[in-house]
C-alpha cells in the first residue's frame, strides 16, 4: 500500500490495511483501495465500503429518492468507499480513472454536510460548498449534476471565464449555497471582493491534475488562502502526480486516499484500444473510411491537436462530404460551445471534432468511439481521451492513428494498452524499440544533457523519426 511521506515521496508497507476484514472486502469491491495519510499519529479504522445506496443514505430519503428516481441500481467502486470517509467527516483524496462517478461521490455528502452545520443557512453570509475545476465545460456539467439531485432547496451558481461576468455577479449577490467555479473567474472576483469564501466549509478540488496542467495553481493558492482552515477538503484526480501530492500535502489535513486498482496512468478498461501505423498523408483517408463504416446509432468524438484553420478545414471536408458534424475547441465563443455540446448530446450530430479541451470532463454516456486524428501532446491526454467512451459501464471503442513523427510516445503507450489488457501492434512495438535505442544514442553523444536528454519532448525537436531507416 502507499504511504505518503515528506517531499512528496511513496514508499510502500507492508501491511496493506489496518483492518483484515477492509482488505478483503476492497478486493472484492472492484479491487478499491484505501489508506490512512495521517502520519503523525495512530493509524484510523477504514470505513467499511456502502454496498447499497441505501448503507450511506438510508438517513436522509430525500437523497434517496433522487437516487431512485435516476435509477441507479447500485454504487460505483470509488462512490462506495468515497461516501463513508466523506460522512465521517475526514478529507478525501479520490484517485480513478474518467467516467466513474466520482462527482456523485462528493456531491451527495456535501449536501449532508452543508445541512449538518451549526450556523443556520440564513445566517451564513456567503456559499457553504465550492467546487474548483479546471474548464468551464466540466463546471457547467457539474451543476447540471447538482441541479439534479437538488436537496433542500440549495442554490447553486456556475462561474466561468468568457460567461456574462456582470451576470454571474449579480448571481453571487442574490445569495448562493454551493458555488461551482474555474480558478480563473473565481480568483478575479475574489481579488474585487465580489465574493466572500470565508463561509466555505466544504471545499472540491475537481480535476486537480489537470487544473495544475493548466496552469492554474497560482490562481488555486490564492483563493484556497481565503477560505477557512477548518473546512473538508476533497481532492479528486485521475493521476497523481508530483504537484497533485504536493497540493494535497499542502491544504489537506490528515486526508485518507481511496483509489481503484492501481495509482500507475491506466485507461478504463471498457474500451477497445486500436492503434493503426500510418503515414502523415494517409490519415484523412482512415478517417473517412471509419465514418463511412458507421452505424446509425454510433457516436464518435475525433480528437485533433492542430492550428484552428486546419481544424476548419477538416471539419469542412466532412460538411462537403454531407455528413452533420460539430466543432468544439478553444477559440470558438462560449455559446457557439454549449450550441455544440448541445447538438452533439441530443443526437442532431454524431461526429464532434474536438481539440483536448473536450479531453476532461466532458460527459456524453452514448459516445461509442473516440477517434485519435492527431495523438496527443502527452500520454496523459491520451488516457482522458479514451475515457470520453466506455462510460457508465458501458463499453466503447478507440481508435488512434499513429505517425512516424509521434514515435517518442510509442514506449508511453505500450505500458498503457498492456495494463487495459489491449494487444500491442508487432509495428508499435518496433517503433518503441528503435525510439529507445536512438534516444540511448543521443543520450551517448551527448553526456552532459541538453538536447540529448529529453530534448524536444514537447515540440518534438529532432526526435521527429528521421532516423528509423525506412
Amino acid at each position: 500500500m502507499l504511504r505518503l511521506v515528506a517531499g512528496g515521496s511513496i514508499k510502500f508497507k507492508t501491511q496493506q490495511f489496518t483492518s483484515i476484514w477492509a482488505s478483503i472486502k476492497m478486493k472484492e469491491n472492484n479491487n478499491i483501495f484505501v489508506d490512512d495519510l495521517n502520519e503523525e499519529e495512530e493509524k484510523r479504522q477504514i470505513p467499511n465500503p456502502c454496498r447499497t445506496f441505501l448503507e450511506a443514505f438510508e438517513r436522509y430519503p430525500e437523497i434517496m429518492e433522487n437516487i431512485d428516481r435516476v435509477g441507479f441500481t447500485k454504487p460505483t467502486p470509488i462512490q462506495s468507499q468515497a461516501w463513508p470517509v466523506l460522512l465521517s467527516g475526514e478529507d478525501l483524496i479520490a484517485i480513478a480513472q474518467t467516467g466513474t462517478g466520482k462527482t456523485l461521490a462528493y456531491l451527495l455528502p456535501g449536501f449532508i454536510h452543508m445541512d449538518g452545520q451549526p450556523v443556520p443557512r440564513a445566517e451564513r453570509d456567503g456559499p457553504g460548498m465550492l467546487v474548483l475545476t479546471p474548464t468551464r465545460e466540466l463546471a457547467l456539467q457539474i451543476e447540471a449534476e447538482c441541479n439534479k439531485y437538488r436537496y433542500k432547496g440549495y442554490k447553486s451558481i456556475c462561474i466561468y471565464g468568457g460567461g456574462d461576468r456582470r451576470g454571474q455577479i449579480n448571481l453571487v449577490k442574490d445569495g448562493v449555497d454551493i458555488v461551482i467555479a474555474t480558478p480563473g473567474r473565481l480568483n478575479d472576483l475574489q481579488m474585487n471582493e465580489l465574493i466572500n469564501l470565508r463561509s466555505i466549509t466544504y471545499l472540491v478540488l475537481d480535476e486537480a491534475d489537470r487544473m495544475l496542467d493548466m496552469g492554474f495553481e497560482p490562481q488555486i493558492m490564492k483563493i484556497l488562502l481565503d477560505i477557512r482552515p477548518d473546512r473538508q477538503t476533497v481532492m479528486t484526480s485521475a493521476t497523481w502526480p508530483t504537484g497533485v501530492r504536493r497540493l494535497a500535502k499542502s491544504y489537506l489535513k490528515n486526508p485518507m486516499m481511496v483509489y481503484v486498482g492501481t495509482l500507475d496512468l491506466a485507461a478504463v478498461n471498457t474500451v477497445q484500444q486500436t492503434v493503426l501505423i500510418v503515414r502523415e498523408e494517409e490519415k484523412k483517408s482512415y478517417l473517412f473510411d471509419f465514418i463511412r463504416n458507421m452505424q446509425p446509432e454510433e457516436k464518435v468524438i475525433i480528437f485533433v491537436v492542430v492550428a484552428v484553420h486546419h481544424f476548419d478545414d477538416l471539419s469542412s471536408d466532412m460538411c462537403l462530404q454531407g455528413l452533420a458534424v460539430q466543432s468544439l475547441h478553444g477559440d470558438r465563443e462560449q455559446c457557439d460551445r454549449e450550441e455544440a455540446l448541445k447538438d452533439f448530446k441530443n443526437g442532431r450530430v454524431r461526429i464532434l471534432v474536438a481539440t483536448d479541451l473536450a479531453s476532461r470532463g466532458l460527459d456524453v454516456h452514448d459516445v461509442t468511439h473516440v477517434f485519435n486524428f492527431d495523438f496527443p501532446r502527452n500520454i496523459e491526454e491520451y488516457v482522458h481521451r479514451v475515457g470520453r467512451t466506455g462510460r457508465a459501464g458501458r463499453s466503447g471503442a478507440a481508435v488512434t492513428l499513429v505517425t512516424r513523427e509521434n514515435w517518442r510516445m510509442a514506449p508511453e503507450l505500450i505500458p498503457i494498452m498492456e495494463r487495459a489488457g489491449q494487444d500491442i501492434p508487432e509495428e508499435l512495438l518496433l517503433m518503441a524499440e528503435r525510439y529507445q535505442k536512438h534516444k540511448k544514442e543521443k543520450e551517448m553523444s551527448n553526456p552532459r544533457g541538453g538536447q540529448g536528454r529529453g530534448g524536444g519532448r514537447r515540440s518534438g525537436g529532432t526526435d521527429r523519426g528521421q532516423n528509423w531507416g525506412f
